[in-house]
């Protein structure tokens, strides 16, 4: 994700260095773009006024805000577009309050193809002010940029579609499972539903997977299984369970056993195919399934 990101940020002219914390990562991308590969964030803040991050887990960003306190500008500006806790976005924002920065919290979704082509959907919680700063940053990577209010709403807002996504990718699987379980042919089923009701992203540019009984990463099941214990852990703060998060938690868990876990999230059908492959060979089943 965040090599698309940056890719674009260059293409609008705004990209003036980059780090990675596999250096190698950075070094390449520095001589692909022309631009700087900083040896540590605090170098980083200190070239940067406005600083894009982008890492896996809430220990992670507040460790690279912390990383980046030592070379902040005054007023400079870091954009987190990494999906982690709501109460984690507050904490990094008020450290970096605590030395004169801002920050937006502004995790994105679109996949590394929006990535890559810079139509994200962007949802963002922060001041205005630093929203309005951020804007031709925003723009750069995403095509739906939308503020939600103050600290954590991004976050909030990213959790929100982590559970759609959750309920989708349960959809689809069941519903290419059962397909399957009919006999039909799959890609024209792929073609012909994704111009229906049911349609989604999600279906348009993930199910092809099942086709092809092949699933590299495009979000991987270990990323969304932390994203949605991020949303179980906000749910129970009103003492709610939600069971659409709870069952995929519970599969996801089965998927990274059995070594699925850096397979993309569409590797779920495989829990759903079995149910059918399960049914059709108990003994004395009624249950038939086409070749």
């Amino acid at each position: 994700m965040g090599r698309g990101m940056a890719r674009n940020l260059h293409k609008a002219g705004l990209l003036r260095a980059v780090w990675n914390r596999t250096i190698t990562r950075a070094d390449e991308l520095a001589a692909e773009l022309g631009v700087v590969a900083a040896a540590n964030p605090a170098a980083l803040a200190r070239d940067c006024d406005v600083i894009v991050l982008c890492v896996a887990a809430d220990d992670d960003v507040l460790a690279v805000v912390d990383a980046l306190l030592p070379g902040l500008r005054a007023g400079a500006l870091v954009i987190d577009c990494s999906t982690v806790s709501a109460d984690t976005a507050r904490e990094a924002a008020r450290r970096l309050a605590a030395r004169g920065g801002e920050f937006l919290d502004a995790p994105v979704s679109g996949g590394v193809e929006g990535a890559r082509d810079g139509t994200l959907a962007i949802m963002v919680g922060g001041s205005e002010s630093a929203f309005a700063r951020a804007q031709p940053a925003l723009q750069a990577m995403g095509r739906t940029v939308t503020h939600f209010g103050p600290s954590g709403s991004g976050q909030a807002a990213k959790a929100t579609n982590q559970i759609m996504c959750a309920g989708v990718i349960q959809a689809v699987a069941e519903a290419m499972a059962f397909a399957k379980s009919q006999g039909l042919p799959l890609p024209q089923l792929i073609e012909t539903l994704g111009k229906g009701a049911g349609s989604s992203w999600y279906f348009v540019n993930r199910a092809p997977n099942i086709v092809r009984d092949a699933f590299p990463a495009g979000f991987r099941v270990r990323l969304h299984q932390k994203d949605l214990q991020i949303c179980r852990d906000m749910a129970a703060q009103f003492g709610v369970e939600l069971p659409v998060v709870e069952a995929t938690l519970a599969q996801y868990e089965e998927l990274i056993a059995r070594g699925h876990g850096d397979e993309d999230i569409s590797v779920l059908f495989r829990l759903k195919d079995a149910l059918f492959t399960a049914a059709a060979v108990q003994p004395g089943g009624k249950t038939s399934r086409p070749a």
